[in-house]
């Protein structure tokens, strides 16, 4: 099973970058945009339509204040298995975000890592972005 993990550092408040990670219906307005082009609620299921034009069925899995951690599945599209976290921590003001995927087969790592390095960017974008017009 692959293990792929990604830090980015995003100058924005802990609890700015919480508030849009848990929202888990508005990826593609808050806190992804462009990379999420679209998101569809459907029970505790979203369907995500991505930049790529590929949509997938993504189920939340937990949702946790405290640690701040939103974790889902991939119940469909190239995966015989796929588990993705997300993690807010504070970083003296900054947030480090750490997004983490496991999955089968080993074979969609390497593009499920670049569309991760892609997500990662954007979300740094949108969140440093909403910082700088508050």
């Amino acid at each position: 099973m692959a293990t792929i993990r990604i830090e980015t550092t995003i100058d924005a408040a802990p609890e700015d970058v919480w508030d849009a990670l848990r929202d888990f219906g508005a990826l593609h307005t808050r806190l992804a945009p462009g990379f999420a082009v679209d998101t569809k609620l459907d029970g505790s299921d979203r369907l995500v339509t991505f930049f790529t034009g590929t949509t997938l069925r993504e189920r939340l899995i937990s949702c946790d204040d405290e640690a701040r951690r939103l974790a889902w599945t991939i119940v469909d599209g190239p995966y015989e298995h796929h588990n993705g976290a997300a993690q807010v921590i504070d970083a003296g003001g900054a947030t480090r975000f750490v997004w983490t995927s496991d999955l089968l087969p080993d074979t969609a790592a390497d593009p499920t890592r670049a569309m991760m390095q892609q997500g990662a960017e954007a979300i740094r974008r949108a969140l440093e972005s909403a910082r700088s017009a508050a």
